[in-house]
């Protein structure tokens, strides 16, 4: 299954929210997980964020990223989605679905959580994913 970590649940991960079920995603052999140059550009402007900086120390930021590119493979965006989402800058994530033809795209963004499906993508918190462990 072809996944997409959407920025909030990277950072989760990064400060100990839902941190258990984030890492059970990236070490299970049923979910490929997918980043792209934009996802990375977002976690980092979200981490140099002083909100993050405080409660983070260097050494688990250096962490984290080998963590991320350590289980993520890196894909290139094809070409630019059409959608109609309400936070465009959130686009980028249904071009990378497209390209990679994601099963999912893991998010609590609520624009993204409003638009259930993008194609072959379904939108789904985090809490919802857990099911598919349960199985």
């Amino acid at each position: 299954m072809k996944i997409i970590l959407d920025c909030n649940i990277w950072i989760s991960l990064l400060i100990g929210h839902q941190a258990q079920l984030v890492r059970q995603i990236l070490t299970d052999v049923r979910f490929d997980v997918y980043a792209c140059d934009e996802l990375l550009e977002e976690i980092h402007d979200v981490c140099s964020r002083e909100k993050i900086r405080t409660r983070v120390t260097d050494e688990e930021m250096d962490d984290f990223f080998r963590i991320i590119y350590a289980f993520s493979h890196m894909a290139k965006i094809e070409q630019k989605a059409q959608s109609e989402i309400r936070d465009p800058k959130d686009l980028y994530l249904l071009s990378l679905a497209e390209s990679i033809e994601a099963d999912s795209i893991i998010t609590g963004d609520a624009d993204l959580l409003d638009l259930k499906q993008h194609k072959q993508t379904q939108m789904i918190k985090l809490a919802d994913f857990r099911k598919l462990f349960d199985n």
